[in-house]
């Protein structure tokens, strides 16, 4: 375990997805136009049209991920995740009508009507994923 403290939450920024477009996209297309080398995704609710996920399907070595996909309509009933160097790592958690499915965001959850997303900046503090020198899983790192 490693623990990263001394970081603290600065602007919340606000996002509107609209009909058609990218949720994974946007948000990483968000984090590099506000410059948010570090941050939260605290919320993200909404509805798509089409989903994409991913998940593992077995607790060995290498991680082997499974993607789905699904048409909608979909509630997107939230996500939330870290940024670090501008990329968002994000999981969610999404409803076709009784079933429920998670899993890591992928390109190609599309937006139906509408998504709303909030983003902390984490301010004096700076985090990237490298890949773990025993696992080779991508890890949280301090940056410089």
């Amino acid at each position: 375990m490693e623990v990263f403290s001394g970081g603290r939450i600065g602007e919340v920024i606000a996002v509107r997805l609209d009909r058609g477009e990218d949720v994974l996209g946007s948000v990483e297309a968000v984090a590099k136009e506000k410059d948010i080398h570090t941050g939260i995704v605290v919320s993200g609710i909404g509805t798509l049209d089409r989903a994409r996920l991913h998940y593992i399907t077995h607790t060995g070595y290498p991680s082997k991920d499974e993607i789905v996909e699904y048409e909608g309509p979909i509630e997107l009933l939230s996500m939330d995740g870290i940024i670090a160097e501008h990329v968002p790592h994000i999981h969610t958690c999404i409803s076709i009508k009784e079933t429920t499915h998670m899993g890591h965001l992928e390109p190609g959850c599309r937006v139906l009507y509408l998504a709303e997303i909030a983003i902390a900046r984490v301010e004096d503090m700076r985090l990237r994923r490298r890949p773990h020198p025993e696992t080779n899983i991508n890890t949280l790192q301090r940056a410089g």
